[in-house]
């Protein structure tokens, strides 16, 4: 986590890291991606039979070279709001007979043309040259879905035994189950938006009897509860009555802001609603009883991003064109997720081409958007353990988007908003995103060694954007040798990265034990 101290704007900035105050463990999960059937991210992102681009299964091969820059650890697929009306079977077997559908979220058709096998064959081609794959992360239709069709989806891709729906899989050419770890309950089944709403008392009656029967017929599966906010009243109904079969609980949260410095600052809320949401979590498991033997559920914040739907509307394919400011408050989201990582287990940005998307797709090529820079940035080198900082700063306390984050922010928000993060090699990585548009600041930083790496992440003013042909964001490299300020330029991120000598050992405090569901008294009333 990061510590902050509000100093007058006339006096020096400090910034204090110290590689001995490690913290808790960054789960690689949090650089996770996200796949819907929506606008052009499955048709026209990753799959375009036909293009000149694309190889002989349709996959676009410069996509997916894009991608394995990321080191995405897990996508989550096929939804998403498209998920109410989406049933998997329609997606399965010969092409030819698959039917077309109406789309109902956001009024398209689907073809089902790319399902659950092209999916996971995507997947495995993606997942080329890792030590380990791109692990699948499944949503299940709790809108107008039964549970009688999530389990025979579970069964066909994770059965072994000589029963209908794995043989049907053997059948379409797929002897060996996919294992697919991560199912969640249901997408934003809160929301006046979703085909078939539910309010929490009867969402909650659902998912614990579908928890239930899922865990009975694979007890292996890492079920993820669908929250709303984290900071709501819907997220504290569905984790009391449900908290025995959350090995996750969901949270979706957007940002956006009209000004850079709302738009830049507007991310902080989400580190209020993971803090908030961690707090109903520990109720949930201290009323239902729950053993301190049983693993932590942790927060999956499967859907975040900076996201204007007025400039970019969904129904239209949500296609950002993204800022500096955006990119810089994508760098801040990105600092949130390393300062809350002893309750973040995985965080999909929404979503991985085309759509509200820091990759986007042409006739001719891809284009990295300013917001790939950051994710680029973090995905590569902010994992291992967070690393406590403490920052002495000037703040912006002027109006924030959320309101109500205004008057969260006690001391307002730094100028320098900070996270640190060191891996197992001992080498600490510090970024430092300085959100405001006109002032450079040079900073005392305590704890910095010699020989520092240094990536920055700035353009020349915070509406600069990627274009086709023009990149006017982008990363650049230099040295420093540690001694004396350092500045951070107006308007940039910058990742500062350098050698601490100190290897880094784990200390765990037990693996724990799952829940056996078969023996559970617990009730959801």
């Amino acid at each position: 986590m990061t510590t902050f101290t509000r100093i007058p704007e006339d006096e020096n900035p400090s910034i204090s890291v110290d590689v001995s105050r490690r913290l808790s463990k960054i789960d690689p999960n949090i650089y996770g991606g996200f796949m819907e059937h929506m606008g052009r991210c499955i048709y026209g992102g990753i799959y375009g039979p036909g293009n000149p681009l694309s190889d002989e299964h349709g996959y676009r091969t410069d996509v997916l070279s894009a991608l394995k820059e990321l080191d995405i650890p897990v996508i989550r697929y096929p939804g998403g709001n498209f998920i109410a009306t989406y049933h998997w079977q329609d997606g399965i077997g010969p092409r030819e007979n698959r039917p077309a559908r109406s789309e109902l979220a956001w009024l398209g058709t689907e073809t089902n043309q790319f399902g659950t096998d092209e999916f996971m064959h995507w997947l495995g081609v993606l997942s080329e040259g890792k030590e380990k794959r791109v692990e699948p992360y499944f949503c299940l239709n709790m809108g107008t879905g039964t549970l009688d069709e999530a389990l025979a989806w579970v069964e066909y891709c994770n059965g072994t035994r000589n029963t209908y729906y794995a043989n049907l899989r053997r059948k379409n050419g797929h002897e060996e189950p996919y294992n697919i770890k991560y199912w969640a309950l249901g997408n934003e089944v809160w929301g006046p938006w979703q085909v078939e709403q539910m309010t929490p008392e009867d969402y909650s009656k659902k998912a614990f009897q579908w928890g239930k029967a899922l865990k009975l017929l694979d007890p292996s599966l890492c079920l993820i509860l669908c929250g709303e906010t984290g900071h709501s009243s819907w997220d504290h109904k569905v984790l009391k009555d449900c908290i025995q079969y959350a090995d996750m609980h969901s949270i979706h949260i957007y940002t956006r802001g009209n000004e850079h410095l709302t738009n830049v600052t507007a991310p902080l809320s989400a580190e209020r609603a993971i803090e908030t949401a961690a707090a109903l979590i520990d109720i949930a498991r201290i009323e239902k009883g729950i053993p301190p033997s049983v693993p932590a559920t942790k927060i999956c914040f499967d859907e975040w991003n900076v996201w204007d739907p007025i400039r970019a509307p969904g129904e239209q394919g949500a296609e950002e064109l993204y800022t500096l400011s955006d990119a810089l408050g994508v760098a801040v989201w990105l600092n949130v997720f390393v300062r809350q990582s002893k309750w973040v287990g995985m965080a999909n940005i929404a979503q991985s081409v085309n759509v509200i998307s820091p990759l986007m797709t042409t006739k001719n090529g891809i284009i990295k958007q300013a917001t790939w820079w950051p994710l680029f940035l973090f995905s590569k080198y902010m994992r291992g353990w967070t690393v406590g900082v403490h920052v002495s700063a000037g703040a912006y306390d002027g109006v924030t988007e959320p309101t109500w984050l205004q008057g969260v922010l006690e001391q307002g928000a730094s100028w320098l908003d900070v996270s640190a993060s060191v891996n197992e090699d001992g080498v600490l990585s510090m970024v430092v995103v300085n959100i405001n548009e006109t002032t450079d600041f040079e900073v005392d930083l305590a704890g910095v060694g010699k020989d520092v790496k240094v990536f920055t992440v700035s353009g020349k003013d915070v509406k600069a954007v990627n274009v086709e042909g023009k990149e006017a964001v982008s990363v650049e490299e230099s040295k420093w040798d540690g001694k004396g300020k350092y500045k951070f330029a107006k308007h940039s991120m910058t990742l500062l990265r350098w050698a601490t000598g100190k290897k880094i050992t784990e200390i765990a405090k037990g693996d724990g034990v799952r829940l056996d569901t078969r023996k559970l008294a617990w009730s959801a009333e």
